[in-house]
């Protein structure tokens, strides 16, 4: 893989490609992989000069650097003047092209601390996701695409130590995420323990029944059971969960810390997306499955060693070994629209060379000014049109806080779940937060990173929720109280103390049409599948005939032969 340097931009060769890339986001690698595995010839350009784009990792200084530079909006007018000559091709037309960033209130803040000179020290040993808080299921499609692809080889894994449901007053609930972890919890009554052992029974055997009749088996002894019947399928999980008399405190663990709904399921009002029981009972089944699925993981999540911009990493280098091209520094400024057809062609970069595919992928942040440039044809002017109206679909308010210590005693990693109304009465949603240590090589010892996110409306919103989020497990100083000693976070009974906080909204835009297509942009979810499946629907989009990363081996065999790699 290369990288272009900044100043002199070589001639990239050769200028004929099936498929052009531009941004190595999580998407955008794994479908260079998918794409160079069935032999189609694939350029993969990044204007940054590191791997992962809106998925990466960086290094403090860096991570704030982005942040910065990304939420201010993009000039068309210093676009324009980068074209030159937009009619020095009489086949082609040149349609400009300019980032507009994904990121809004951008605010990033050092706070005063006797640790203050360690971060300034250590920057380049933090690896900061730009797209957290993020964990792969054990049981996934995450994993199951790392296996099968063969990137499981390029990157490593460690367990998630303990799951919490947070309640008022700094109260941390244990998720019951096993049969043993349902025995041994004293917070949970015997009738709740009964009750909810029977619940995951239920769950299993319905599973259990599903794969069997998908699979035109004969059902186990065991599944004959199970009578969740299609109007309890269909109908609302809390409705469900009601019915087979599961007390409100198990309702809210199941709900929002193993089905992790985001919306307050309790509130017609205010719920933008119900969760029926056909999809709680999946997502139950998911995490159910997780637990003890990899050895030497406690629980149900993993977490990449380095950080989130692992993943894109990977993927990008198993697109390498099959021939994919790679250039970093690499700024893309214009598409080229065939004139007579209206049809889209290649692009043009900023060493001024133009470059040629059948088809094009761009990150999310890309789009042309509007007004739309007068085209050749009207249903051309009309494709292009769409990509200078994104859609955006929502946003998400992410906040990142590192620490002198941790949430809880002894245990450094862990995702912490505030189910609605947990903050506040008008808490409409669930807000996540994970806390990594210096055990995964994200963070210099004796400090933690916590990860913030959870959806909303505008930013107001956001900025309530996590604020709220924070102050209910963290210390803030002031600016101008900076007398707080770190030593006091080392008692139980105290919080952590936040030497260094971000916080910024960040838009989930869609668009597609035609040989053109946006790769979706992270989104407030705590895994990947349903990233993970638009960017599989896109890949048949482009090639509807080509297998999706084309088995060579069971995932079994490569399991044991270079399965999922954990450090123990």
């Amino acid at each position: 893989m290369s990288a272009a340097e900044p100043s002199s931009y070589p001639p990239i060769d050769p200028v004929n490609f099936d498929l052009i890339i531009v941004g190595t986001g999580l998407p955008e690698s794994v479908i260079a992989a998918a794409a160079a595995a069935v032999g189609k010839t694939v350029l993969h350009l990044d204007p940054n000069s590191f791997y992962g784009s809106y998925f990466a990792s960086l290094s403090l200084d860096d991570f704030t650097s982005f942040l910065n530079s990304h939420s201010v909006p993009a000039s068309a007018a210093t676009a324009t003047t980068t074209l030159g000559n937009q009619h020095d091709d009489s086949n082609h037309v040149v349609i400009e092209l300019i980032q507009q960033s994904l990121y809004s209130d951008v605010e990033v803040v050092s706070c005063p601390s006797e640790k203050e000179n360690l971060l300034r020290e250590n920057s380049r040993k933090f690896n900061l996701d730009l797209g957290g808080p993020r964990t792969l299921f054990c049981a996934d499609k995450s994993v199951d695409l790392l296996l099968k692809s063969g990137a499981c080889q390029y990157i490593e894994f460690k367990g998630i130590d303990a799951s919490f449901v947070y309640e008022a007053n700094r109260k941390f609930v244990n998720v019951p995420d096993s049969r043993a972890a349902i025995f041994n919890d004293k917070s949970l009554t015997p009738i709740e323990k009964r009750r909810l052992m029977e619940f995951f029974k239920l769950i299993q055997q319905h599973s259990a029944a599903s794969s069997d009749n998908y699979n035109n088996r004969d059902a186990d002894d065991g599944v004959d059971g199970c009578n969740i019947s299609e109007e309890d399928l269909e109908s609302r999980f809390v409705f469900f969960m009601e019915k087979m008399r599961l007390p409100p405190k198990i309702k809210s663990i199941l709900t929002y810390a193993i089905a992790m709904a985001d919306y307050d399921q309790e509130n017609n009002e205010f719920c933008e997306d119900l969760l029926k029981t056909k999809d709680g009972i999946e997502r139950l089944a998911l995490y159910s499955s997780s637990v003890n699925r990899i050895p030497n993981a406690p629980g149900a999540l993993l977490y990449p060693i380095y950080g989130e911009g692992e993943l894109p990493q990977a993927f990008c280098r198993r697109a390498a070994v099959k021939g994919c091209i790679y250039v970093l520094r690499m700024p893309v400024i214009a598409l080229l629209m065939d004139k007579v057809t209206g049809h889209y062609k290649g692009i043009k970069v900023a060493s001024g060379q133009d470059l040629y595919s059948d088809q094009l992928i761009l990150d999310p942040s890309f789009t042309i000014p509007s007004p739309v440039p007068s085209s050749p044809r009207d249903y051309s002017m009309e494709r292009i049109h769409i990509l200078s109206q994104k859609e955006v679909k929502r946003m998400v308010a992410r906040g990142i806080c590192v620490t002198g210590s941790s949430i809880k005693k002894d245990v450094p990693t862990c995702l912490v779940v505030y189910p609605p109304r947990s903050l506040y009465p008008e808490q409409h949603t669930s807000v996540r937060a994970l806390q990594i240590g210096s055990n995964l090589a994200v963070c210099p010892p004796g400090t933690f990173v916590l990860y913030f996110c959870a959806v909303c409306k505008n930013a107001d919103e956001g900025k309530k929720l996590l604020q709220a989020a924070m102050n209910a497990l963290l210390v803030l100083p002031e600016a101008g109280n900076p007398s707080i000693s770190s030593d006091q976070s080392e008692s139980a009974d105290i919080k952590p103390i936040v030497l260094w906080r971000a916080f910024y909204v960040q838009k989930i835009t869609a668009v597609k049409f035609d040989r053109i297509s946006s790769a979706p942009p992270p989104d407030g979810n705590i895994n990947y599948n349903d990233l993970l499946d638009a960017t599989e629907k896109l890949f048949r989009q482009l090639y509807p005939h080509e297998e999706y990363f084309p088995e060579t081996k069971s995932p079994e065999e490569s399991m044991e032969d270079n399965g999922i790699s954990l450090e123990g």
